[in-house]
């Protein structure tokens, strides 16, 4: 970010004393607290959802969260002289959730209710569609199948390559299942699943730890979703990180429903989409959208790690859902 978008702060009714690179952004210290300036990628209509939404967090005082600060002439952004958008909030310095230690996460997954509880308490008027996890399936096995068909026709093979192919059978059959699984689920349902506001990228790097209070960031992927949404990226992160530890997921599980239990249908979405093979779709499609020249490394160690907890995944879920 550069002195012509610092110079766009001053559409703002604020003094800006000093200002400071951060993580993709300039962090300003101002006669109103530290705030945020960032670019901007979304739509205005989904940002004056994003603004609803942190405006209902802020008057239920269930959670600390980030807000929008207009400019003098009300608007959410303003925009460079090249039509780029930038949007200023405020902000907390600290740091964010420690994965490592098992105390924080589980208060993360308390936060994590606390938000739901808020957004389930009636959504802000909005005309942005719901997200459909159906329709997510469907393209994500599409290209898991383009895939596999790119990589059964190349000649010449990496060990990479090789590796990939020789497990993508396993994975493309887990994903079907997971898609067929809730499909054929919801359909069944009569209840059908509680729609709300959802964080949209819910993991620890968006939850700050200041000197005594958690605050919560970045919500520029807020989306009309079943709060599982967020639970499952969550606890897919942590997860991961643990080796699919089962005691560990009971604890997460238990903080979260402790303040909001899960509905079943919501319980059952949790399953499938945890059971979904993201991570392999994930290193599949970095593969296939990366150039083919010089394959990284890092790659196969994703691959190798993917593989070796397996067992390990497929155990937490016959565990923790009862299969």
């Amino acid at each position: 970010m550069n002195d012509r978008a610092v110079s766009l702060l001053e559409q703002y009714e604020l003094e800006v004393m000093h200002t400071r690179k951060g993580r993709g952004a300039i962090l300003c210290e101002t006669d109103r607290g530290l705030l945020i300036f960032k670019e901007y990628g979304g739509s205005p209509e989904h940002l004056g959802v994003q603004d609803a939404l942190l405006k209902k967090l802020s008057e239920s005082g269930r959670v600390e969260a980030e807000s929008l600060i207009p400019t003098k002439e009300g608007e959410l952004y303003v925009k460079d002289n090249d039509g780029v958008r930038y949007i200023l909030k405020t902000y907390r310095d600290g740091r964010e959730c420690n994965i490592r230690e098992r105390a924080e996460c589980l208060e993360a997954m308390n936060v994590l209710a606390r938000l739901h509880f808020c957004t389930q308490e009636g959504l802000p008027e909005t005309d942005i569609p719901a997200f459909s996890m159906e329709r997510e399936y469907e393209k994500r096995n599409r290209e898991l199948k383009k895939i596999r068909k790119y990589l059964r026709g190349r000649s010449q093979k990496t060990w990479f390559e090789i590796a990939l192919l020789g497990c993508f059978d396993q994975f493309y059959d887990q994903a079907l299942e997971a898609q067929e699984g809730w499909e054929s689920y919801h359909r069944a349902s009569e209840d059908g699943n509680a729609t709300s506001l959802c964080h949209g990228d819910y993991q620890y790097h968006n939850l700050i730890l200041d000197q005594k209070n958690w605050f919560l960031i970045n919500f520029e992927r807020c989306v009309k979703d079943d709060p599982v949404r967020d639970l499952h990226l969550i606890l897919r992160k942590l997860l991961e990180k643990t080796d699919w530890n089962i005691s560990f997921g009971e604890e997460l599980l238990k903080a979260y429903e402790n303040y909001r239990p899960l509905p079943a249908i919501s319980r059952i979405d949790l399953y499938y989409r945890l059971s979904y093979p993201e991570k392999f779709w994930k290193i599949a499609n970095f593969y296939y959208n990366s150039g083919k020249a010089w394959i990284p490394g890092r790659n196969m160690e994703k691959l190798d790690k993917l593989l070796g907890q397996e067992e390990m995944k497929r155990e937490f879920l016959d565990k923790i859902f009862q299969c």
